[in-house]
């Protein structure tokens, strides 16, 4: 009997993903008058939000990788990365274009850096723990304007988010700091000029190659976004997000929370728009408990920009622990000092 046991174990294990695909095959068909709006929204988000704020920023990072940026960045800001990050230098170039381009920028710089050896396999396994961010667009535009309908609050949610980025960066320099990858610094320069450096002649090829790669990139954030939307759609219309919600509703009861958040808060562990969305349209006196929430979601990133950043490290050898570690802290600690400055600042709380 117990050996019978075994053997269906292991032949659903075996076909647990057949089986999954199968089942989410039958829910797009059987929750298709649901899911169908779900989908035309997340598309819509993607084309009028994602697109017009991501593109141009993928295809400008392609072409300054082409570029001796990185080496003068890496000359001018060693004395500074080194000793707070434990990353050489170059590693300021992931770090500054993750604040400032958004998910998953930094993720893909950092896994650029690998494949032209320009960093330790160590070294860049740090640089996924803490540059890969929500961007000032989103953060500022899309969630404190658009959503919040307040700047003030995208402000303070950028400020912390920022903060609690560079805390991670500080905390993640000791990840394998007694292993260290083999790196050839003799062949450094030929590592770094693997890509093929612009110039007048050479500047539509190279232009054509960053639109084709960011192309690619953004379509993968798109289908992302439009399965994650479906996938939401059918775990409320089947009622499963609902028994989630209500099965943690006493622990948010035990620290004094509204229950109705906890079915946002899932939402956004799956994606983090939607989830942000339907935290901020909640009616509650104490407005901090939304902010605070929504700093978590956008430091934490979501399963769907995990999945996003596991595709793309998929093609080197860098392990996706840092960054899951990473992201976990950042929406702990961007959380944390969201509260801090909501009770330091009065200017930044708007509690009724």
């Amino acid at each position: 009997m117990i050996l019978k046991n075994n053997f269906y174990v292991l032949k659903v294990k075996r076909n647990f993903f057949p089986i999954l695909f199968i089942g989410f095959t039958f829910c797009l068909l059987f929750f298709s008058q649901n899911n169908l709006p779900a989908v035309k929204s997340g598309l819509s988000l993607w084309a009028n939000s994602v697109v017009p704020s991501l593109f141009p920023f993928f295809v400008a990072t392609e072409l300054l990788m082409h570029t001796n940026i990185v080496s003068q960045l890496g000359i001018l800001l060693n004395n500074y990365m080194k000793p707070i990050f434990n990353i050489r230098g170059e590693g300021a170039f992931a770090f500054i274009m993750g604040i400032i381009s958004g998910y998953p920028v930094g993720a893909k710089i950092a896994c650029n850096f690998r494949k032209n050896n320009i960093c330790s396999k160590e070294e860049c396994e740090r640089l996924l723990s803490f540059t890969n961010n929500s961007g000032p667009l989103f953060i500022i535009g899309t969630v404190g304007i658009l959503i919040f309908k307040n700047t003030t609050i995208g402000i303070l949610l950028f400020i912390t988010h920022i903060l609690a980025c560079i805390t991670v960066g500080i905390i993640f320099r000791f990840w394998k700091r007694n292993k260290n990858s083999f790196y050839d610094n003799k062949n450094k320069d030929f590592n770094v000029t693997q890509n093929k450096q612009v110039s007048f002649s050479n500047l539509g090829e190279v232009l054509a190659e960053s639109i084709t790669n960011s192309i690619s990139t953004i379509l993968l954030i798109g289908g992302f976004i439009v399965i994650f939307s479906s996938i939401i759609s059918i775990l409320k219309s089947s009622g499963v997000l609902n028994i989630i919600a209500i099965s943690i509703t006493p622990v948010f009861d035990f620290f004094h929370i509204d229950g109705s958040f906890a079915m946002p808060l899932i939402s956004g562990f799956l994606e983090i728009t939607n989830g942000i969305n339907s935290i901020s349209n909640i009616a509650c006196k104490k407005l901090s408990i939304n902010i605070i929430f929504s700093a978590f979601l956008l430091g934490f990133g979501g399963i769907s920009i995990l999945l996003q950043v596991l595709s793309i490290t998929s093609k080197t050898d860098l392990s996706i622990k840092p960054y899951i570690y990473g992201k976990l802290l950042h929406g702990i600690f961007a959380s944390f000092y969201t509260y801090i400055f909501i009770n330091i600042f009065p200017f930044f709380n708007f509690d009724l």
